[in-house]
């Protein structure tokens, strides 16, 4: 096997150009979160062969930084769509983290009443619109919402997460043209992790660069170090505050990297789609890694500052899981609720 697909990024270096921009208490808070994120993630994978979690799970490790980057340039009323793989936008644009797990428990009381599960969460007082497990399935679902809020003149954003297979679905060229069109308060975030559940971009596309492709369709489009942080959260604050003020659409591609399985627990790089030495390579510039090395350098953060995080973030983790667990299943009755027929 061969690597295809390397780290394009600056590494360390490029939290330069941004970081002393701003405050010591923003820069903590962005690690936290996406720590919170990761830590998170993994009790879900130690636990998810315990068989509790009733719902297929799509871990976003490794993909941190573009879900706190991105919603920490979003106000809460603003609105954000995403696809299948749901925990860290969720959790970053400030949805309830233990209505999540109880969703991931079909308990009654999941931010979706067990109807949903992991990719269907929604927290409509978090902003946390909604999300589809249909490839592009919120894709004009957003454009709908952005037309919505242009219409009746509200001071709002809306924003929708999508992969580099949903480039590949119909319906994204046909709202991104719709969203150019009507100049949409509309940002498309392409995470592009380069793999399709387990094929890789270079079997599904011919050689070209997602954004300009977006571009093609009228929509001013731009790439960002998905590794970095903060030029996630530069370059969306820029395309929000475009949208808001009536310039329209515009579409962020990120490249990331997933370091765990397409679904389920645990890596999957020996089936043999991809090369282990690839996914390690990445492992080196995961964004926690990259960001904490760039607080350190700035004595930032310290040993004690993280450990206090940890020991939070673990708590708040533990206690969810068991309000999740002691939680009531959903009953008989409740099967009709929300089923509207005539």
């Amino acid at each position: 096997m061969t690597i295809r697909y390397t780290y394009g990024g600056e590494g360390a270096l490029g939290f330069e150009r941004f970081g002393k921009a701003h405050s010591r208490a923003f820069l903590l808070a962005l690690h936290r979160a996406m720590l919170r994120i990761r830590r998170l993630e993994e009790e879900i994978e130690r636990r998810y062969r315990q068989d509790q979690m009733k719902t297929p799970v799509h871990l976003v490790i490794g993909q941190e930084a573009t879900a706190v980057g991105s919603c920490a340039a979003l106000r809460t009323s603003d609105l954000a769509y995403c696809s299948h793989r749901t925990h860290g936008v969720y959790l970053a644009k400030g949805g309830d983290l233990t209505r999540m797990l109880c969703e991931l428990h079909c308990r009654a009381n999941g931010c979706a009443a067990s109807r949903g599960g992991s990719m269907h969460l929604i927290d409509k007082d978090a902003g946390m619109a909604g999300t589809s497990a249909i490839v592009g399935g919120a894709v004009p679902i957003a454009a709908g919402a952005a037309l919505a809020s242009q219409l009746k003149g509200e001071d709002r954003v809306v924003i929708v997460f999508l992969g580099d297979a949903t480039t590949e679905e119909g319906v994204t060229s046909e709202t991104l043209n719709f969203a150019a069109l009507k100049q949409l308060p509309l940002v498309f975030f392409c995470e592009n992790n380069f793999y399709s559940v387990q094929s890789p971009l270079s079997t599904r596309q011919p050689p070209r660069d997602i954004h300009r492709w977006a571009a093609a369709h009228h929509v001013p489009s731009v790439v960002v170090d998905g590794m970095n942080v903060l030029a996630v959260f530069e370059a969306t604050r820029a395309a929000v505050e475009r949208a808001r003020s009536g310039g329209g659409p515009q579409f962020i591609e990120a490249p990331v990297y997933r370091l765990r399985a397409h679904g389920g627990a645990g890596d999957d790089s020996q089936t043999g789609y991809r090369d282990p030495a690839e996914r390690d390579a990445w492992e080196t510039v995961c964004p926690l890694r990259l960001f904490g090395d760039y607080l350190d350098a700035r004595g930032l953060i310290d040993s004690q500052s993280v450990a206090v995080m940890e020991e939070a973030i673990a708590a708040e983790i533990s206690s969810a899981f068991d309000f999740a667990l002691s939680s009531p299943d959903p009953t008989q009755e409740d099967l009709y609720r929300h089923v509207y027929a005539d």
